[in-house]
């Protein structure tokens, strides 16, 4: 998946909006993917891409977060988190899916479905950079903004890992 297109999607999100891909052409997208609104591990990452949010502008990115609950649900949870960037609703899981990021998770002794928390850097062009996938919350944030410094000023280098 990394070095090619990421096909165009359109879902409801944050703001009243449909929100699609392709409106982003031209901007780095950081795409990450976490499991609930307003837990603990999940409000952490989103205060984390928050904090450095002016940063991530700085260095020409978008960051857009995705999980499967309800527009209603992000709104309360943007404006409770003060949180400067879209919250994408993927209710019926499509996104997740493209993304391959449903998966089998131990919770409370019991397998449950649910979203492995991941982050995906997809280029100006388009083209699926980087993907990280079960993300330690933790520095996370400041890992992907130092990637996205690392592509530098159009959005690109030579393998995909932060590295060239």
């Amino acid at each position: 998946m990394l070095d090619q297109t990421v096909a165009d999607f359109s879902l409801p999100a944050t703001g009243g909006q449909i929100l699609t891909l392709s409106a982003y052409r031209g901007s780095t997208v950081v795409l990450y993917f976490y499991p609930k609104d307003s837990t603990p591990g999940c409000t952490s990452e989103a205060q984390q891409f928050r904090d450095l949010y002016p940063k991530f502008v700085a260095a020409g990115a978008v960051v857009l977060g995705v999980s499967r609950d309800s527009v209603k649900s992000h709104e309360n949870f943007k404006a409770k988190q003060n949180l400067p960037f879209d919250l994408i609703s993927d209710s019926e899981e499509s996104l997740c899916q493209r993304f391959s990021v449903i998966k089998m998770k131990s919770m409370y002794g019991k397998q449950v479905r649910g979203i492995e928390r991941s982050t995906f850097v997809i280029d100006r062009e388009g083209l699926l950079r980087r993907a990280w996938r079960g993300v330690r919350v933790t520095g996370h944030a400041q890992e992907v903004l130092d990637f996205l410094i690392g592509l530098g000023p159009l959005g690109q280098n030579d393998q995909g890992t932060g590295k060239g």
